[in-house]
Parts: structure tokens; sequence; C-alpha cells
């Protein structure tokens, strides 16, 4: 198992050469990231290769720290024979501790953010309807909340896949490990 280290200890090691990996999807790598984090998504754990210097140790954060404490056994596998961290808190505990962070706001919002939008939106706008104009419009929340079950029966969401090719959400790609 891998053990946590607070950001300020993070901050230490990555200036002494450690490298540090976000494990989040590459939508919300390019949107705010740590400078000179690596992206490697936890989606992608078993394709990339992990480039990490020899002798130094490697850390993994995500956002809060969830994922990579709910990852930590797959994480600890990846790392391999380094001495491997994981960042307690994650991004938003690095922020908390006025550590750097690169911002790109011409980046679009994280895609589950935009799922999170577009479904709560129809909801409303369903329910809304359903009392000013007809009954009718409730099955738009009805829609909506079933394909949200589906999604996490499933793994996969339809919304996602949709807003996915959206023209905003097109350019990406965060660095690779």
């Amino acid at each position: 198992m891998l053990k946590t280290i607070s950001a300020q200890e993070a901050s230490r090691l990555l200036h002494e050469g450690a490298t540090l990996v976000d494990v989040r999807e590459p939508d919300e790598h390019a949107r705010e990231r740590i400078p000179g984090a690596h992206s490697l998504p936890l989606s992608q754990l078993r394709e990339v290769e992990l480039n990490v210097a020899r002798g130094q140790p490697v850390l993994f954060h995500c956002r809060s720290g969830a994922r990579t404490a709910g990852n930590a056994a797959r994480l600890a596998e990846k790392a391999g024979e380094w001495e491997a961290f994981i960042v307690e808190g994650g991004l938003d505990a690095w922020k908390k501790a006025g550590l750097p962070v690169a911002m790109d706001r011409r980046q679009p919002l994280e895609l589950m953010r935009q799922v999170q939008i577009a479904a709560g939106s129809m909801v409303v706008l369903g329910v809304i309807l359903g009392m000013a104009v007809s009954p009718l419009f409730y099955a738009l929340s009805g829609f909506v909340g079933a394909g949200l079950v589906f999604a996490g029966a499933t793994g996969t969401c339809g919304l996602a896949s949709l807003l996915r090719m959206m023209p905003w959400n097109r350019p990406a790609a965060a660095r690779a490990v």
C-alpha cells in the first residue's frame, strides 16, 4: 500500500526531482494542474509506461485524494520498484496549501461537470414545463433519471459521449507521461 504525504512534502520532493503524476482524466488535467505534473489517467494506467528518474520517488495525485486512495494498489503496482506516495487531499489540498497551480480557462469544463450541468438542467426543465405546460413534460425528467441510472449501472453514459463530440470538447490534449 502507498503511504500518503502532505502537499507541502510533495512540493519539497518535486523540487528535489520526484515525478508527479496526475491520475485524473486528460480534460481535467488540461484545465487545471500542478505545474510539472505528468498526466497518466487511471483509465490508461495499463497502456502507458511510467517514466521516472532512477532513484527518485513518484507521487500520485487526483483532485481530492479519493481516486488515488481508491486505486492505491493499482498505483503501487504501476510504480513497481520506485518509492511511491499519494498526495493526501490531491489538487484541492495543494491549492489550500497555497502552492502554485496552472489553470487554462480556455479549456472546456471537465466532461463529468458538463454532464451534471446538462442532466440537471434537463430535469429542472422537465419539472417546470410539467407544471406550467403539460404533465407530459415530466417524462423528460424521468428519461434523464433513467439515463443516469443506466450510466451508473453500466459505466456507459450516452450524454457524456454526445458532449465529448461537441466542438468545444474536441481540442484537448494533456501531456502524457
